[in-house]
């Protein structure tokens, strides 16, 4: 009864929630495992009117086959095609074409997006667990600036297993404990 107890609660340490009524855009994070899950959530945000704008990074991360495409399409391509599908328009996506290699870079990469865009606030779309390490380097980075970020990450389920049982699954023990470590290296190096 204990260790699926402290399981849950090391999960749900990871997923933080500030949600805003409305910013000037949605800003969907890379993650090539979860970009479905990512861009539903994103979608409903915007079908719900939190923001007039969508905006995605790019990993640089080629996706599987595509028969329709004859070709490895990007994730973030694989994203706009799953905001399509649940009605947000096209003209209301936008990419920032910057590779980016984490979430500090990813961080970064926004900010100077928003700076060129006069976007004033963001709510942020990202994975539960990684939810408290990207809200956590968004603020750092976007500190000074006057844009405000909040965080509104996905609930766990469709790509990702949910806190009370993220420790029967090989994917769960992949993903936690390794946001954990990656939690005290951007700890240690952002102070």
């Amino acid at each position: 009864m204990f260790l699926p107890a402290l399981a849950w609660g090391a999960a749900r340490f990871l997923i933080v929630r500030t949600p805003v009524t409305h910013a000037d855009a949605i800003v969907m994070l890379s993650g090539s495992a979860t970009f479905r899950e990512r861009a539903r959530h994103v979608a409903r945000l915007y079908n719900e009117g939190r923001a007039s704008r969508v905006l995605l990074t790019n990993d640089n991360l080629r996706s599987g086959w595509s028969e329709s495409e004859q070709r490895n399409p990007f994730y973030y391509e694989r994203a706009i095609n799953e905001l399509r599908e649940a009605a947000v328009p096209a003209e209301k996506i936008e990419v920032s074409m910057d590779p980016i290699l984490g979430t500090y870079d990813e961080a970064w990469v926004v900010r100077l997006y928003c700076e060129r865009h006069q976007i004033r606030s963001i709510v942020v779309v990202t994975s539960g667990y990684h939810s408290r390490r990207a809200l956590w380097t968004f603020r750092k980075v976007f500190s000074g600036s006057g844009i405000e970020v909040s965080m509104d990450p996905v609930d766990a389920g469709i790509d990702t297993p949910p806190a009370s049982t993220w420790w029967l699954k090989s994917f769960g023990w992949e993903m936690v404990p390794k946001e954990y470590a990656k939690l005290g290296c951007y700890w240690l190096n952002l102070r």
